[in-house]
């Protein structure tokens, strides 16, 4: 949780939290705390949350899998049972086709032409399938939840020039992490 939440503050400061903040102040106001209900009247803070998921890809692959019970045809391929696969979740993550340069943080790849959010069948940073992350919903909840109570009561400032900021996600391991800076929390 910790990796995702500073991933938010490290990608929104860089983007530029002012859309968010926007959002924030028209659905939410400065006088209530944010609810899950807000997430829907928010597309644009919905969409950078995705995008953050998206981009810092914190988990590249996926734990291995083994066919159990039989064979599995898919596609052309027979799996035979026993076989244990791997699945990348950076090549569904970063597929260019689905996300145009998706090496950019770019909040539009959830967005349609209305600015409404989309969903989208390549967003799989829990995995996908029966193996998904069980957490996935509480997870979504919190980041939501956590972003625009912060967004709404602080103003983020980095102590260096967003230019010089690196988001770029490094592997450590297991997991991708976002470089770490210091950031100031201004109360508004």
């Amino acid at each position: 949780f910790n990796v995702s939440l500073s991933s938010c503050f490290t990608i929104s400061y860089y983007v530029s939290p002012a859309k968010v903040k926007e959002e924030i102040d028209h659905v939410i106001g400065r006088h209530r705390s944010p609810c899950m209900q807000d997430r829907s009247q928010m597309p644009y803070t919905d969409a950078v949350l995705h995008e953050i998921q998206r981009y810092i890809d914190l988990v590249p692959m996926n734990l291995p899998h083994a066919v159990v019970t039989r064979d599995i045809k898919f596609r052309d391929y027979i799996i035979p049972k026993g076989t244990s696969i791997l699945i990348s979740l950076t090549s569904v993550l970063h597929d260019p086709k689905e996300f145009p340069n998706p090496d950019k943080f770019d909040p539009g790849h959830f967005l349609d032409e209305s600015g409404n959010f989309k969903k989208s069948n390549y967003f799989m940073p829990f995995s996908a399938g029966k193996r998904i992350c069980v957490g996935e919903g509480l997870s979504s909840m919190e980041l939501f939840l956590f972003l625009t109570t912060i967004l709404q009561n602080f103003k983020l400032k980095s102590l260096m020039d967003a230019q010089d900021v690196d988001t770029t996600p490094v592997l450590n391991g297991f997991i991708c992490l976002p470089p770490s800076y210091q950031l100031l929390f201004i109360p508004v």
